[in-house]
């Protein structure tokens, strides 16, 4: 097997996602032949309290626009990166972006592709990205677009454009909507509740765990019956922490979001999508 050139960029990236120390990272790249988030996995299995890699950490800088149909029936996120905060911060950069964003709700935008292809003017969004790059002098691009179609949809954005949510709702209520969308963009949680959890995300949870429980001195010895109860039980507190409706709800630490959503009207998250810089 060839090894992978493990360089100084590669260990900064790790240790910006990660907030592991320099040689930890280096080691970490080092024993998983330079997998990003085979890495990741590595530092927690060594017991690192680092976050689980996520898709919204890979742009750095930009603008994050997120943004409803009229009828709040559709709504979309999509993010315009670049690569200095001088230019994200721009007006017309942003206004550049909202462009794009108000592109993908008149032309009914499905996917990424699809956006890049719509024409506003003259021109395609695609045409437009690469007209602004050679007036900017800086690499930018459409990086990411995600769409949710319910019967009530909310959006959300927060920190200055670097964070964009999307809400699907059951039934129509604004307040709920911001009330979780700001939840989601706080706590970023991984699914709507346990059952949603993709099968992928559960089976490197629970291997991250028992790999930790190996290594517990207090574990040596156990029955295996034991060790897989203790393992379900950490299980469930993943769930509860990183799942939306389990989380406690942040305006009031004293009921889970499931709870708020009850209280307000037995409403239900059909769906969430989460973009973020940084």
């Amino acid at each position: 097997m060839t090894t992978a050139t493990i360089s100084a960029q590669d260990i900064n990236k790790l240790r910006q996602a990660t907030g592991a120390g320099m040689m930890d990272c280096r080691k970490a790249l080092t024993e998983t032949n330079g997998d990003f988030e085979a890495a990741i996995d590595w530092l927690r299995k060594q017991g690192q309290k680092v976050a689980a890699k996520r898709s919204d950490r890979e742009a750095k800088e930009g603008v994050v626009i997120a943004q409803t149909t009229a009828d709040n029936k559709t709504g979309i996120v999509v993010c315009v990166s670049c690569e200095t905060d001088f230019v994200s911060k721009n007006a017309d950069f942003v206004a550049f972006a909202k462009s794009i964003a108000d592109a993908a709700i008149t032309h009914n935008v499905q996917n990424l592709d699809g956006l890049l292809n719509v024409k506003v003017g003259d021109l395609t969004v695609a045409a437009m990205v690469d007209e602004k790059l050679a007036t900017i002098g800086e690499k930018i691009g459409v990086t990411k677009f995600e769409r949710i179609d319910a019967p009530y949809v909310s959006s959300y954005i927060h920190g200055a454009y670097r964070i964009g949510v999307l809400v699907g709702l059951d039934k129509e209520s604004a307040e709920v909507g911001k009330d979780v969308a700001m939840q989601i963009a706080a706590l970023n949680p991984v699914a709507v509740d346990a059952s949603s959890v993709p099968a992928d995300v559960i089976a490197r949870e629970k291997d991250i765990i028992m790999e930790l429980m190996k290594q517990d001195p207090k574990m040596a010895g156990k029955p295996a019956e034991m060790i897989a109860k203790i393992a379900e039980g950490k299980m469930g507190a993943f769930f509860k922490e990183q799942t939306l409706t389990a989380q406690a709800f942040v305006k009031d630490g004293s009921k889970s979001v499931g709870d708020y959503l009850k209280e307000a009207g037995n409403i239900t998250v059909t769906a969430f999508k989460r973009i973020a810089l940084g």
